[in-house]
């Protein structure tokens, strides 16, 4: 296999492995799965199509099974290592930067190259990795921190290219619904991580151990990817036949990108989700374990193993209040788009302006019903999740084909940037900061007045939603009739290899 992207419109003389044994039958006469692959602009039949969501979505559950897998176990590595909230703050920060950082490039590659090449490499890597972190010891607090950086490659290899896989397989309702399914994978996988983080930790008395169990699952991904995935043709299935997409240059994708308004306040939308989010997965479960020893219904964490049930509970509602989020937005929107075309960011912000108040209850009530603290909490989850398909779906028709993964990127970088990159560090660094005591109460006090910073900002994306819902419109439009320049590159063989040059040069 190839990696240029075999399926390119610009890179008509390199081939899969599966057109060489088409061209082979040929005088056979093409089989009824080649007829129904021809008749399908992907290029994939409908039953390989759904395989290929299958696959991704097992993927995506799996990447955030394994970042959540931290955070259900973190007092015992707070207790383990003897650090701070601060440098806790850093274990999810020093992730999300490189992830945020290596996304552009990966958006770059996954826009030009074979995108189940990139995705196979960085898994690969990734689950290596993970592995290696589950071995270092007391003293290497910054090893810890090395490899949790290092995994972040996996995910920047997966989160900018598989969206765009979708994208090139359906599209309309068909589109959204297959991304809810994929999104679907975000908030299970975010509980499962925790609650396979605290079973595993309570079972062998070891948090170590609770890092060992997605490196084996992320080498069932790849070989899941090689045998199943196969690269869709970008663009087929929306392309039309009066025009022919072409790809520009990686400054001329930016500066388009940064003219999308659309795009652009949406993104911001979504950062203020990343923010509360990220806070959220870090801080939740031991914020419930400190709240828990604050009103004395648990002992504190003297010595390892700790108390992880926290953990485990708050994991169960992340997967409950997540699937039922996206499948409630993903509804709603679908209702409201007979009525506005501008339903998609509307839904989002009534998502988050709902979700701030539950939140702000949960941090609040949390000195004094444990009960009343985990229903708002599960209130405020449910609300938040409501965005996720829908910004990936604004994002896939506001933007054109050729742009999808450098546009994926671009909205990493800057919603993580703003958002989750730096939330959980700035979280313990207020926290630490308020601290007035080195005392249990004041561990929990300073860590709740710190949660209390995600009310606010959830509102603040709320607002920049609601802006997005002003230009949705026109912005659809622009992508959907969004034709190449008359002077756009053709593609000529030069020595058996393909060069682009402009129609302009070979026009007489």
């Amino acid at each position: 296999m190839s990696l240029a992207d075999p399926a390119s419109d610009t890179t008509p003389f390199f081939s899969d492995d599966n057109d060489g044994e088409g061209s082979a039958d040929k005088d056979e006469g093409p089989s009824p799965r080649h007829e129904e692959e021809e008749d399908s602009p992907s290029g994939l039949s409908r039953t390989r199509a759904h395989l290929t969501v299958a696959v991704l979505c097992y993927v995506n559950l799996l990447n955030y099974m394994d970042r959540f897998t931290v955070a259900g176990v973190l007092p015992d590595i707070e207790q383990f290592f003897s650090i701070s909230d601060g440098k806790s703050g850093l274990l999810q920060t020093v992730f999300i930067c490189s992830y945020m950082l290596l996304a552009p490039l990966f958006g770059y590659l996954g826009d030009r190259y074979n995108r189940k090449v990139i995705m196979c490499v960085g898994i690969g890597f990734w689950s290596v990795v993970t592995l290696a972190s589950s071995f270092i010891a007391k003293d290497y607090f910054w090893a810890l921190l090395l490899t949790r950086g290092l995994v972040g490659v996996g995910e920047a290899s997966y989160s900018t290219i598989a969206p765009t896989i979708i994208a090139d397989l359906f599209v309309k309702e068909k589109r959204t619904n297959m991304l809810s399914v994929f999104y679907f994978a975000i908030p299970v996988g975010s509980g499962l991580g925790y609650i396979v983080g605290s079973t595993v930790d309570d079972r062998a008395k070891d948090w170590h151990w609770a890092l060992r169990v997605t490196p084996a699952l992320g080498l069932v991904a790849v070989f899941l990817l090689v045998c199943v995935v196969k690269e869709p043709k970008r663009g087929a299935v929306e392309a039309r036949p009066e025009h022919t997409l072409h790809r520009t240059t990686w400054l001329a994708d930016m500066t388009a990108l940064c003219q999308n308004k659309s795009f652009i306040l949406s993104t911001f939308g979504f950062t203020a989700v990343a923010f509360v989010t990220g806070s959220l997965a870090l801080w939740a479960p031991a914020f419930l374990f400190r709240a828990a020893v604050f009103t004395g219904e648990k002992q504190p964490c003297i010595e390892e193993p700790c108390d992880t049930s926290d953990s485990l509970y708050f994991g169960v509602i992340t997967c409950v209040s997540g699937v039922l989020g996206v499948a409630m937005g993903v509804a709603i929107s679908q209702r409201l788009r007979k009525r506005t075309p501008r339903a998609d960011p509307l839904v989002c912000a009534a998502g988050l302006l709902l979700a701030a108040p539950f939140l702000y209850l949960s941090i609040i009530f949390a000195q004094k019903s444990t009960v009343a603290t985990y229903i708002f909490i599960f209130l405020g989850e449910t609300f938040l999740s409501m965005n996720w398909a829908i910004v990936a779906d604004i994002l896939l028709y506001v933007v054109v084909p050729t742009r999808r993964s450098t546009a994926e990127a671009f909205q990493i970088v800057l919603s993580h940037l703003l958002g989750d990159a730096g939330s959980p560090y700035l979280i313990g660094v207020v926290s630490d900061s308020l601290k007035q005591a080195d005392s249990y109460m004041w561990q929990f006090r300073s860590l709740q007045l710190s949660l209390l910073l995600c009310t606010f900002v959830a509102v603040g994306g709320g607002g920049f939603f609601l802006a997005t819902a002003l230009f949705i419109e026109k912005d659809r439009q622009r992508a959907e009739n969004y034709a190449s320049s008359d002077d756009a590159p053709i593609i000529v063989p030069k020595r058996g290899r393909s060069t682009k040059v402009p129609v302009s040069s070979v026009l007489i």
